[in-house]
C-alpha cells in the first residue's frame, strides 16, 4: 500500500470545526504504527493548469480571497495551497492506480462537495473529479467513481454528469446535507439510506451500486472514501461498523481492476481504525475483531 500524506495538511484548523487536523494526523500515526511496511510519499500540489480542467479560473482566484465561502467552509490563510496539495494527492493516486499500484491519499481538506465554481461543505477543490479527469487524459477509456461517504457528493455529480467515459455512484444518507442525490440519471447512480437505516440494507445498497459501477466496465475505479457512515460519527445517523469498511476494502481487491482511493469525510475519533480496516481489507489482511 502506498500512502500519500503531507503533514502540512494537519497544520490548519478552525476552532470547533469537525473537519479537524486529527483526522489526518492521528490516522497517519496509527497507519505508520500498525503497518510499518507500507510506503509513504508526499504529494506534489496540483498546478493551476491541472485544476482548471475541472474548476473555473474564477474559482481558483476566489480561493485566495480572504472571505468565507459559507457557514461550513471558512476562508483560512493558505487554504488554496492546502487544497491544491490534497488535489495533488488524488492526481498521484490516479497515476499510481493506472500503473497497478494500490494507493490512498490521506490528505485534507476533503473535496466531493466542491463544484466547478463553488467551495462548500468543508470542500474547496474536487480532488476525485480532478483525478478522474487526469486518468482520462492519461488514456483511461472509462473511469468510475464510487462514493461511500455518508453525504452525497453533489460537486462530483455536477462535474461528472453527462461526461463521456465517466460514471459516478453514491450511497448516502437522505435526507441529509447537501440535500441532493435523490435520483439517478444518465451516468449517475444514486442510492439513499434514511437516517437510522438498517446496517444490512445499507450494505446491500452499497453492493448494488458497486455492481452497477462494475457493469460500466471501467478501466479505473476511484473511491471517495468517506467514513462518516460509521455508527458513532457525530455528523450523521448511520449504522456501519468497522468491519463493514473492511468489507468495502475487500471489494476493491476482489474486483481485479485498477483502483485508487481518496479520503473524504469521517469525523469520529475512531477514524484512524476505520481507515486501517478499509486499507487492510484492500490489502487482503484479516478483518478486525469485534
Amino acid at each position: 500500500m502506498l500512502i500519500y500524506y503531507d503533514s502540512r495538511c494537519a497544520e490548519y484548523a478552525t476552532l470547533g470545526h469537525p473537519e479537524a487536523p486529527f483526522r489526518a494526523a492521528a490516522t497517519a500515526d496509527v497507519l505508520r504504527h500498525q503497518e510499518p511496511g507500507w510506503q509513504w510519499e508526499r504529494p506534489v500540489a496540483a498546478s493551476r493548469e491541472e485544476i482548471v480542467r475541472v474548476h473555473t479560473a474564477h474559482h481558483w482566484d476566489r480561493l485566495a480571497t480572504p472571505r468565507d465561502f459559507d457557514a461550513d467552509t471558512p476562508y483560512i490563510e493558505g487554504i488554496r495551497d492546502h487544497a491544491a496539495r490534497a488535489a495533488g494527492g488524488a492526481l498521484a493516486v490516479a497515476r499510481q492506480a493506472l500503473a497497478g499500484v494500490r494507493a490512498f491519499s490521506l490528505m485534507r481538506p476533503p473535496g466531493h462537495h466542491a463544484c466547478a465554481d463553488e467551495a462548500m461543505g468543508f470542500c474547496y477543490l474536487n480532488s476525485v473529479a480532478l483525478a478522474a479527469f487526469e486518468a482520462r487524459a492519461l488514456g483511461a477509456e472509462r473511469v468510475a467513481v464510487f462514493d461511500f461517504d455518508a453525504h452525497h457528493g453533489n460537486g462530483t455529480q455536477d462535474i461528472l454528469a453527462h461526461k463521456p467515459g465517466l460514471c459516478y455512484g453514491s450511497v448516502h444518507q437522505y435526507p441529509c446535507y447537501p440535500g441532493t442525490g435523490g435520483t439517478s440519471f444518465d451516468n449517475i447512480v444514486n442510492a439513499h439510506i434514511p437516517p437510522e437505516g438498517a446496517r444490512d440494507e445499507h450494505m446491500m445498497a452499497l453492493g448494488k451500486v458497486w455492481r452497477q459501477l462494475l457493469a460500466f466496465q471501467p478501466s479505473l475505479i476511484l473511491v471517495s472514501a468517506g467514513f462518516d457512515a460509521y455508527r458513532d460519527d457525530p455528523l450523521t445517523e448511520m449504522s456501519l461498523e468497522e468491519n463493514d469498511f473492511h468489507t468495502l476494502g475487500c471489494w476493491l481487491r476482489e474486483c481485479g481492476l485498477p483502483v485508487g482511493a481518496i479520503l473524504e469525510g469521517g469525523y469520529s475519533r475512531d477514524l484512524p481504525e476505520l481507515v486501517l480496516a478499509f486499507l487492510r481489507g484492500w490489502e487482503g489482511a484479516p478483518a478486525p475483531r469485534l
